[in-house]
């Protein structure tokens, strides 16, 4: 086949053709009477095989030294390959995101772009002074979606804090880009949003992070669970109760079961699903379920408490009788409580 044919069938410019012939890599094998090259079958496999190890990432030099045979190694030329793609995939996922939370500001002219850049690498610097100098000087309404990434970011708690904070002050607008971060792959990631979300504590920042009340991540369905129970909805008791009895979570847990309680439909509700969690718990989950019943009103509430008396463990025991003495007290009555 002559240049031009095999340009034709290849898809490959005649321009390139002759660049691989005079470096060597793919040379016809014969000439027409005319000086023409002409490509044998053996020289078109090799142009493929050139064309397919292109398609890798591998450079002309590389691809020579592999079909020549020179000390080619193809499990490790791979492998490096494959870490050279990885870390072009990174910088380029970086500079998407860097544009994209330029595009967020929405910029103006060229000016505002430069701040906005600005004000992205001293958020980046490594001195967590400046970091922090950097969120207190930030436009909390242009940069909420750079404030956000930052705070996603931060390692320093008190430099998380100020970040906190100057979300906080935007109201809601970084509450959209805050709920997406808690289905993040990245653990950390999910609790600063998590954290971001509690400090705004808006109605719209509960809600979004009440939605995430099924998280497999418990340090996310657990604030998540609580925030859920703080909107008002009684189909949070169910969890509410479990954050009871497992801990660490009670005491926030057990407030906002007695916020539900005030709705006196659902005090009987959570009296005998507290029952259940004493029954089943060991004597750790039933001393928190007996202080849980602190606060929450109703006869079934206090037969529990009642029943507790008796409990095998002492340290059970004599919470229920506290909490007995407790809500005698609010309620003006002056029954003796044994211990």
């Amino acid at each position: 086949m002559l240049i031009g044919e095999v340009s034709a069938a290849s898809g490959i410019s005649t321009r390139m053709l002759r660049h691989y012939d005079r470096i060597g890599l793919v040379s016809p094998s014969g000439r027409t009477a005319g000086g023409y090259r002409r490509y044998a079958d053996a020289d078109l496999r090799r142009l493929f095989h050139v064309e397919g190890l292109r398609t890798l990432g591998l450079s002309l030099r590389e691809i020579g030294e592999a079909l020549d045979g020179q000390a080619f190694d193809a499990g490790a030329l791979v492998a490096r390959l494959t870490e050279r793609t990885r870390r072009r995939l990174q910088e380029e996922q970086q500079l998407l995101a860097r544009l994209e939370q330029v595009r967020a500001t929405g910029p103006a002219d060229w000016p505002d772009v430069l701040r906005t850049i600005g004000l992205m690498r001293r958020l980046q610097a490594a001195s967590p002074a400046e970091r922090q100098r950097a969120a207190l000087g930030a436009d909390h309404d242009r940069d909420a979606v750079v404030l956000v990434e930052a705070a996603l970011s931060e390692p320093e708690v008190n430099v998380a804090g100020t970040l906190q904070w100057a979300l906080a002050q935007n109201g809601d607008e970084a509450v959209p880009a805050l709920a997406s971060a808690l289905s993040s792959a990245d653990a950390d990631r999910r609790l600063r949003a998590v954290e971001a979300l509690r400090k705004i504590g808006t109605p719209t920042a509960r809600d979004a992070l009440s939605r995430a009340a099924g998280h497999p991540d418990i340090r996310v369905a657990a604030p998540a669970t609580l925030a859920r129970g703080r909107t008002g909805d009684h189909g949070a008791i169910p969890a509410l109760v479990a954050l009871v009895s497992d801990g660490p979570d009670d005491v926030e847990a057990a407030e906002v079961l007695a916020e539900l309680a005030v709705d006196h439909r659902s005090s009987s509700a959570i009296a005998d699903a507290l029952a259940e969690a004493y029954e089943a718990g060991d004597e750790h989950a039933r001393r928190r379920v007996i202080a849980a019943l602190t606060e929450l009103p109703g006869s079934a509430a206090e037969a529990l408490l009642v029943r507790a008396l008796d409990d095998p463990d002492r340290g059970t025991s004599l919470t229920a009788a506290a909490v007995l003495r407790s809500r005698n007290r609010e309620g003006g009555r002056t029954d003796q409580i044994r211990t």
